[in-house]
């Protein structure tokens, strides 16, 4: 077996049991999918509930095509879309270090994620098995690509900070055009 394939299998392995682990906890976890609306929605986001499904199903999901090395470039944007997402809305206004709750973690997961578009999912993969491998520039073009797009489609979709029960924008009084 060589060594790098190994590698490679182990680092999709990591990834992708850390992402299930993720969305089972927005699941599942302390305030399950309520819980998990109502932190989204103090973060900024509405459609809370919705965000939170969102989140558990992109994160799994790319979690358990990680652990399968299929559509590896794909499962790796889905990482980088929600760890650039908390990265911006939960950890930037904490600093670089995880011990603070900053930054740290989610944006080495979302390195990681990038690297394995680049590399591709090895040898011990559906995507090799299949045929399927999309590595080097294309590979690492779609995991950061598609994740940067992804968050800043849903940021500007959804993106509304201040308190959540404010409407998303102001209305307008109505001009009055009639003489």
């Amino acid at each position: 077996m060589d060594p790098v394939d190994l590698a490679l299998m182990l680092l999709r392995l990591a990834v992708g049991g850390t992402m299930i682990a993720h969305g089972v906890n927005h699941w599942r976890g302390g305030g399950k999918i309520a819980g998990t609306a109502g932190w989204f929605e103090s973060l900024g986001l509405r459609h809370g509930t919705l965000q939170a499904w969102a989140s558990v199903v992109t994160e799994i999901g790319a979690g358990v095509l990680l652990i399968l090395g299929l559509v590896t470039p794909l499962a790796a944007a889905g990482v980088v879309g929600v760890m650039l997402v908390a990265a911006l809305l939960a950890h930037r206004p904490n600093g670089f270090f995880v011990f603070k709750e900053g930054w740290e973690y989610v944006m080495i997961l979302a390195v990681v994620a990038v690297v394995l578009g680049v590399t591709g999912p090895g040898t011990i993969s559906l995507d090799s098995a299949l045929g399927i491998v999309y590595d080097g520039w294309v590979g690492g073009a779609v995991a950061l690509g598609a994740g940067v797009l992804g968050t800043a489609l849903l940021l500007a979709a959804t993106y509304r900070p201040g308190r959540p029960d404010e409407p998303a924008e102001p209305a307008e009084p109505a001009e009055d055009t009639q003489a």
